[in-house]
């Protein structure tokens, strides 16, 4: 269990602090929803939390099978609904692994990243769809 101690600092904005590390993190609300936009907005960092945990559990998953993901970079685009309740959409993410398609771990690669726990915790409601392009 991990405890994240969250603050409204006023303005729209926020700050967590992660309660192990001590690192804190700000977030504000989204210009378009009457923020600054200056920081990530929480939904920002669920969207920012999903290549990483992906990234992660690939990582665990190629040191276990002798892979160098060094330099694996994911792109994430988040779509809001248009329609009320204000919500995530879809998340689209490309993630580019340093390594050759033919590679014999591709496809425990790719089912380590829908198994991170982030994607798991994601509803159904929410488009989370996943492409992997290799590079090497």
């Amino acid at each position: 269990m991990v405890d994240i101690t969250v603050r409204y600092e006023g303005d729209l904005r926020c700050s967590a602090r992660h309660g192990p590390s001590g690192t804190t993190i700000l977030t504000d609300a989204p210009v378009d929803n009457h923020g600054k936009g200056e920081c990530f907005s929480p939904t920002d960092l669920l969207a920012a939390a999903l290549p990483a945990c992906m990234m992660t559990i690939m990582g665990i998953v190629a040191n276990r099978e002798g892979i160098d993901l060094r330099g694996m970079t994911a792109t994430t685009k988040k779509v809001m609904s248009t329609d009320a309740p204000r919500r995530i959409a879809s998340l689209r993410t490309v993630i580019t692994l340093p390594v050759a398609a033919d590679c014999p771990s591709r496809a425990k690669l790719e089912q380590a990243a829908h198994t991170c726990p982030v994607h798991k915790s994601l509803r159904d409601s929410i488009d989370a769809t996943v492409e992997f392009v290799y590079t090497g």
